[in-house]
């Protein structure tokens, strides 16, 4: 299977840090914890104000660091 054929789905593993660029949490860093494919989802914590918070995000809101 072709790659650029398949945009959305980039190869997301747990424990990965991801850059949000979208959305209300944009410019913040976190980890991924948990990747759905079949959604096109990924649960990513987040520090705020220096406590660990999940957030949901689409695969568009996030990039590799």
């Amino acid at each position: 299977m072709d790659e650029a054929a398949t945009p959305a789905r980039k190869a997301f593993e747990a424990g990965e840090i991801v850059k949000i660029v979208d959305g209300p949490f944009a410019e913040f860093n976190g980890e991924i914890e948990d990747v759905s494919y079949e959604k096109s989802r990924l649960g990513v914590s987040i520090l705020i104000f220096g406590k660990p918070t999940s957030v949901e995000l689409d695969f568009g809101q996030v990039e590799k660091v």
